[in-house]
Formats: C-alpha cells, sequence, structure tokens
C-alpha cells in the first residue's frame, strides 16, 4: 500500500506542474538557472567519465581478443557500439543521478522544512510548476546533450588508449569505426537519455518536496531520491533494450 500511496503521490505532483505560468520571465529565468546548474555543473564528472571509459573499453577489448584470426578493427567497433548503447547513456546517467538528483533533493527539501515553499504557495505561486518544472525541463534539455558529448569523448578516449598503448594504429583504429555501424543505435541511445533524464530529476524532486521533519530527514531524503533513481534508470534500461532491440 505504501508503493501505491507514493505512487500516487508522484503522480499527483507531475499533474501539478501544467499549469498557466503566473509570470513567463520568471519561469524562463528560472529554467536557464536550471540549465546552467545542472549542464554546465555536470561537464566536468561526464567528461573524466566519458573519457576513461572509453579507454578502458577498448584496453579490455584488446585484452580479450587472443584470437589472429579476428582483425583489428573490431576493437574499435566493440568500444563505439559499447560505448553508444551503454555506457554514455546509462552509466552516465546513474552518475548524473547521484550528483544531480541528491542535490535538487537537497534544495526543494530545505526549502520545505525552511517553509519557503509554504511562503511561496501563500502568494498565490503553483510551487510543484515553479520550483520542479523547470528542473525537469532543464534535465531534458542539458543531460541529452552531456549523453552526445560522453559518447563522442568515450570514443575519443577508447582510440587514444589504443594509439598509445600500441594496441592499433589511429588508422585502424579509424577504420573499424566506419565498418558496420548501425545508426539506430544513435536512436536507442537518445531515447535512453531522455527517459533517464525525466527518471534522475523527477523522482528526486518529488521527494525533496515532500520531505517533513528537520536536516536530518532532508539528508535521508536525498539518499532514498538517489537510490531510487538509480533503480528505476536500470529498470528502464532493460525494459527500453527489450522492446527496442
Amino acid at each position: 500500500m505504501k508503493f501505491l500511496s507514493t505512487f500516487g503521490s508522484y503522480i499527483l505532483l507531475i499533474k501539478g506542474m501544467f499549469t498557466k505560468p503566473e509570470n513567463y520571465k520568471m519561469y524562463w529565468k528560472e529554467f536557464v538557472h536550471q540549465c546552467v546548474e545542472i549542464g554546465i555543473g555536470a561537464l566536468g564528472i561526464v567528461v573524466i567519465i566519458s573519457v576513461f571509459m572509453g579507454a578502458v573499453s577498448a584496453v579490455q577489448t584488446a585484452a580479450q581478443l587472443t584470437n589472429p584470426l579476428v582483425p583489428k578493427t573490431t576493437i574499435s567497433q566493440v568500444v563505439r557500439d559499447t560505448v553508444i548503447t551503454e555506457f554514455a547513456p546509462t552509466l552516465v546517467c546513474i552518475v548524473l543521478a547521484g550528483v544531480i538528483g541528491s542535490k535538487i533533493a537537497g534544495e526543494l527539501g530545505n526549502m520545505r522544512v525552511s517553509e519557503q515553499i509554504d511562503a511561496l504557495e501563500i502568494m498565490g505561486i503553483n510551487t510543484k510548476s515553479y520550483l520542479v518544472m523547470p528542473k525537469i525541463l532543464a534535465a531534458l534539455v542539458t543531460i541529452p546533450l552531456l549523453v552526445v558529448i560522453a559518447m563522442v569523448l568515450g570514443i575519443l578516449g577508447g582510440r587514444i588508449a589504443s594509439t598509445m598503448g600500441g594496441i592499433v594504429s589511429g588508422d585502424i583504429f579509424d577504420k573499424g569505426l566506419l565498418m558496420g555501424f548501425t545508426p539506430f543505435y544513435v536512436t536507442f541511445a537518445m531515447a535512453k537519455a531522455y527517459t533517464f533524464s525525466f527518471i534522475l530529476s523527477s523522482v528526486p524532486a518529488f521527494y525533496g518536496y515532500n520531505v517533513k521533519g528537520g536536516a536530518l530527514e532532508i539528508g535521508r531524503a536525498s539518499t532514498t531520491a538517489v537510490v531510487a533513481s538509480c533503480i528505476l534508470i536500470l529498470f528502464a534500461d532493460y525494459i527500453l533494450a527489450a522492446i527496442l532491440l
């Protein structure tokens, strides 16, 4: 019953966002602010993770290809497909669930505990729309862009590791990137990115918005939000793979 109650409250929160804004300029300013906070704030960690996950993927793939009959171009093909379909959207979004999700839950939880949300509601502002919607929209705009950046940097990291480690030459690696490429994998990855973006922004917003208590409850809500977001991302990853592939 607790699950159904929580899920119902989550649906009501999402439903409550869709109202006419009281002031379009105020909402736009908040949306731009959230784009900067979510997109630019997470860019550094995305760059680091992407480069190294591509490099590790290349090294491990090369270590497992012991058969001399397997062409060296297979390394870049495996790195390309793995980074695009799984590492870039899923791994990056799980990390961002911890970085962005805890921030959103903590921010809204602090506003709830300090009664700032109540004050806004007294002034006639729909706090679900003003505080939650810009965060979700900003995540839907910026996180897929971060996933695209992660794809490029992941493949680049694999190329750097392959050439610097003497695994394959740059020409062979580039040749493998162009062989057997399936454009649908990019569409599949972007479908994942948008789905995960909605999960990792809306779920922490729900837990932060409904915090009751003090500072201890804010910490618990942030932890619960991150754990729930990661579980839902992995579950959605399986569902999307089963449906689209």
